[in-house]
């Protein structure tokens, strides 16, 4: 089997469902051979490792730990979900403290024993704040860090298909900008539904209410028919990001990424941006909509500033003013 690359790739949290659905996507995708696979949990983890073995992937060199220098050690690409999951009646945002904290660990293991990884994908929630934490506690260059962004959008595409009736691959330009939470931004205004654009289709507000809402709590809807939170999805999307990175096809649906933009007015905050993953790491650019969906960007952004801010004031972050002082590269 040919792969993209031999360098090392390390999945954080493996003995999850999102982290054992990455280990077999990543193999399965020929992103590289060598995957290591790092939990604090071992009977889980060697659950996983037995059932990727068993799935025999040609030349396939899979190693696990659960320790965190030998995990993080040499790694080139590292993916993590290893934060405490989303349960039913829950947001994002109830994880904020303990996730935030686990992310602090985890940029000071990059910082300590793979100081020249090449991206890092964070998955776990919130992931706007857990990737800005893993970011300034890594001291990596902003590029290299990105958060998984592209559910909310692929979320809006299944909405709208369903709506009008067509096969989701149909409906195109629909993103999704800001926090990955109950406030973002859902813009459509550009959106085209099998080559229409959707300005002049008809919809009510009712309709297209109930789209966003749908768009919004498509995470929660998950848990409630499944009875836990999301993992095939966010999966496969975090190994297409990292895949991007490894200098294959590039990602083009939003990532989280660390912006600090005196053009466009956002500030020393990590929301998803019109953005390109790829081998020289994440770029973004200014989003355009009507003038209601960038003002629900601003309320989003708002939104952020209020989190990054709690943390700080809970002390996993310095203030702003300081985080030079941490990573050189901000």
């Amino acid at each position: 089997m040919k792969y993209l690359t031999n360098e090392k790739l390390t999945i954080v949290g493996a003995a999850g469902m999102i982290g054992s659905n990455m280990a077999q996507s990543a193999l399965m995708l020929g992103l590289t051979p060598n995957i290591c696979l790092y939990d604090v949990y071992e009977p889980g983890l060697k659950g996983v490792v037995a059932e990727m073995d068993h799935c025999a992937f040609e030349g396939a060199n899979i190693t696990w730990t659960t320790d965190a220098e030998t995990a993080f050690k040499g790694a080139k690409y590292i993916i993590s979900s290893g934060g405490a999951p989303r349960k039913e009646g829950m947001t994002r945002e109830d994880l904020l403290k303990g996730n935030c904290l686990i992310a602090e660990e985890f940029g000071k293991n990059v910082k300590a024993y793979c100081p020249d990884v090449k991206h890092i994908v964070v998955i776990f929630n919130p992931a706007d704040l857990t990737g800005l934490v893993v970011l300034l506690h890594s001291g990596l260059a902003p590029e290299k860090v990105t958060t998984l962004a592209a559910l909310d959008s692929t979320r809006l595409q299944e909405a709208l298909a369903g709506h009008f009736g067509v096969p989701q691959y149909k409906v195109t330009d629909a993103r999704t900008y800001g926090g990955h939470g109950e406030a973002m931004a859902v813009f459509a205004s550009a959106a085209k539904i099998d080559g229409k654009p959707l300005s002049e289709l008809k919809i009510s507000d009712e309709a297209w209410e109930e789209i966003k809402h749908n768009t919004v709590q498509g995470g929660s809807n998950i848990i409630k028919l499944r009875g836990r939170s999301s993992f095939q999805s966010p999966a496969y999307n975090a190994v297409k990001m990292i895949e991007a990175a490894m200098g294959g096809a590039p990602f083009t649906w939003p990532a989280g990424c660390y912006v600090n933009c005196d053009k466009c007015g956002y500030k020393n905050v990590m929301m998803a941006m019109p953005s390109v993953i790829d081998e020289r790491g994440v770029h973004y650019c200014a989003p355009v909509g009507t003038a209601q969906e960038m003002a629900d960007l601003q309320k989003s952004y708002e939104h952020l500033c209020k989190m990054r801010d709690e943390i700080i004031g809970l002390g996993i972050i310095p203030p702003v003013s300081d985080w030079k002082s941490v990573n050189p590269n901000l």
